[in-house]
């Protein structure tokens, strides 16, 4: 909890001391139309990403303190990962603007549908798309697709040509505020609590987070459920 507590305080510290010392700026000098829109435009950034981060924590507060989810409701696995497309695609292009972009291939879903949460496991989902997209250079490839585990699990498996991430950051991966690159996270909009919310989804709906990654040759995160 010590650990938590200082790391939230960082990470809206940061932003906070950004956005204070541009509003020091701006009543302190006297500043062109151009200076002062550059301004906003940076305070602005720095205000979203506060935001981001809140709405996370809040998102992680509720998934520890709510029931698990109902088991009855049946999730059109078509239709969730659809908006998950749409979102990743918009993010892909937001972030590779002048760029040759990012190759993204969403294969077809299976016939089955699973039961559970859907606004859940769309933000469990949304966040191993979207952290593949953030963290694939542009040029590079991400492949989402459904597939039969052994067992009779069922898997979502987000598969990226990335960095690919050092053995021994493995273990930690899913843990809140850990990052592999704290630096290039920032730049990329990331708050270091999309795999945690990933994790304690699929823990609610009886399943896990795998990873499995190579330095250098990519990752790939999954979703594991049970039959």
């Amino acid at each position: 909890r010590r650990d938590f507590v200082a790391n939230v305080s960082h990470e809206i510290r940061t932003p906070l001391t950004v956005l204070a010392g541009f509003v020091e700026t701006m009543q302190s000098l006297s500043l062109s139309d151009t200076e002062r829109e550059n301004y906003l435009g940076l305070m602005a950034a720095q205000a979203d990403r506060m935001q981001t981060l809140v709405q996370d924590l809040l998102t992680l507060s509720r998934l520890e303190g709510s029931p698990l989810p109902d088991s009855h409701e049946l999730i059109d696995l078509a239709a969730l990962m659809a908006e998950c497309e749409a979102e990743a695609r918009g993010l892909s292009e937001l972030m590779n603007p002048d760029k040759g972009g990012q190759q993204l291939v969403f294969e077809p879903p299976p016939a089955f549908r699973l039961a559970g949460s859907a606004s859940e496991l769309r933000s469990a989902a949304s966040n191993l798309i979207n952290n593949a997209v953030r963290y694939t250079p542009s040029g590079g490839s991400i492949r989402v697709r459904w597939e039969h585990a052994p067992a009779g699990h069922v898997r979502l498996a987000v598969t990226d040509t990335g960095a690919g991430i050092a053995p021994e950051h493995l273990s930690r991966i899913g843990e809140r505020f850990y990052r592999v690159d704290r630096s290039r996270s920032r730049e990329s909009g990331g708050t270091g609590l999309g795999l945690a919310i990933a994790k304690h989804v699929a823990q609610r709906h009886g399943g896990e987070l795998q990873v499995v990654s190579e330095l250098g040759r990519g990752s790939t995160f999954s979703l594991v459920f049970p039959q």
